[in-house]
């Protein structure tokens, strides 16, 4: 097999990870243009491989994906997520992933379309024209209030939202890149650790919460998100039917929710953000989106068939999630030694999937750092390689909310530019890196009602 790819030089024990910790963006870019294809450096004691060729990220995602596990970074994300679908591996993951499918069928999404749009509806009916609202915090606010409504089966309210956004600022620092923590202990009783430890404690109450209003409803139907019309297929009431058969576990249940109220809302938030963002820098886009909503929804409230209509707006979040991707690198940790670009991997260590250089790439992309919708159209898509573009994954551990996001970011989107006009008026946009990518001050967007 063939020898160790090159890479850039790191110092002893930390490696490369003060240059990525002081801006991953960065570091990675200049990386993925220095070497070609696969590139090798340390981030901490963390033997990494960074791959950007498409061949290969397909066979790690899908033709070889078994030969690779989930790579879980620590003890914090394992306190935080446990075993839930992101984290989970094997025959647990076969089995959790089996369990939560009804709840993502392409059915009952379609069937919570409606409440989507009510609840985005509810959130801004109170904005006001000239108003200044942090888009970012606004929108993590609402995808809590829609993953809770779909996934949960009640409706949060507004000290729930706040309890959640509270907690997530601690949650978020305790991920991003320091290298100083190859030098302490999870355990250690830090700031940082203790405030960590307290937010994970304080959502899993929120949890109990939740499942407390749930109790006793599991089996009530027919429902609206009721595929069967016998029983809920919120992903709660399927983990809480399974509890009683005992096949689901108590600490189980606590680790999917956990993973679901998260992951579930956090990228679709971010989503969201950036191409907000990107439609108020390009005014010429803003304005085909305004027209397109105006003649495909009308007077009437945007629903699931509406969507079906929003070419441009499903091309201009394509675009948004190609530039901005809220999951900007995916690891694996391979189990066996591999070969990728012709060169050994070895078992144990760190495999890199970076959306954020692969997306950006001039091989796949004319103009790569320019919004531009159209280059989603068939006809420009068609000759670029798979998995060019893979902002929600790739094969069977593709992310099971893949289609409930993409619905409801069209509604939003729908819901938002039906009723506003909206300009980005924060500061120059600068990102910062944790198990997403989060903008480092809030995205302040002006109010103009259309």
């Amino acid at each position: 097999m063939a020898s160790s790819p090159p890479g850039p030089k790191g110092l002893p024990v930390v490696g490369n990870s003060r240059e990525y910790a002081k801006d991953p963006f960065a570091f990675l870019t200049a990386v993925g243009e220095a070497y070609n294809r696969i590139v090798r450096f340390d981030l901490g004691p963390l033997e990494t491989y960074m791959v950007t060729d498409p061949v290969e990220i397909e066979r790690v995602l899908v033709s070889e994906d078994d030969r690779y596990h989930k790579l879980v970074f620590g003890d914090a994300i394992d306190d935080l997520l446990g075993d839930g679908l992101l984290l989970s591996d094997g025959e647990q993951w076969q089995n959790q992933r089996n369990l939560a499918n009804p709840a993502f069928t392409a059915t009952r999404i379609q069937g919570i379309a409606d409440t989507m749009s009510r609840i985005a509806a509810e959130h801004v009916a109170d904005w006001q024209d000239g108003d200044e609202v942090s888009m970012d915090r606004e929108l993590a606010k609402l995808t809590v209030k829609v993953i809770v409504a779909a996934m949960f089966g009640v409706e949060a309210d507004d000290d729930t939202v706040e309890t959640v956004q509270e907690n997530l600022e601690p949650l978020g620092q305790r991920f991003e890149p320091d290298p100083r923590r190859v030098l302490v202990p999870e355990w250690a009783p830090t700031q940082e650790n203790r405030e960590f430890a307290a937010a994970v404690e304080t959502l899993e109450g929120v949890i109990d919460d939740l499942l407390e209003q749930r109790q006793g409803t599991i089996d009530d139907g027919p429902t609206a998100v009721s595929e069967e019309g016998e029983a809920p297929m919120d992903l709660a009431s399927i983990l809480l039917r399974a509890r009683e058969r005992g096949e689901q576990p108590e600490s189980q249940l606590r680790d999917e929710l956990m993973t679901m109220l998260l992951a579930g809302h956090d990228t679709t938030a971010l989503a969201l953000s950036y191409t907000l963002y990107l439609l108020s820098e390009n005014p010429e886009a803003r304005a085909r989106h305004h027209a397109e909503i105006d003649e495909v929804v009308g007077d009437a409230a945007p629903d699931a068939r509406h969507t079906r209509q929003l070419g441009f707006t499903d091309r201009a979040l394509s675009e948004s999630m190609r530039l901005y991707p809220p999951v900007y690198a995916v690891f694996r940790e391979p189990q066996v030694d591999v070969k990728l670009g012709g060169y050994r991997v070895p078992a144990e260590s760190a495999v890199m999937l970076p959306q954020w250089v692969v997306h950006r790439s001039e091989r796949w992309y004319d103009e790569p750092e320019q919004f531009d919708p159209e280059r989603w159209v068939p006809e420009r898509r068609r000759d670029r390689p798979r998995f060019a573009y893979f902002p929600f994954g790739g094969g069977p551990r593709h992310c099971i909310g893949k289609q409930f996001a993409d619905l409801e970011a069209k509604l939003v989107l729908a819901v938002l530019g039906k009723q506003f006009s909206l300009d980005y008026v924060g500061p120059e946009l600068k990102l910062r890196g944790s198990l997403t990518m989060h903008p480092q001050e809030p995205m302040t967007m002006r109010v103009n009602e259309r």
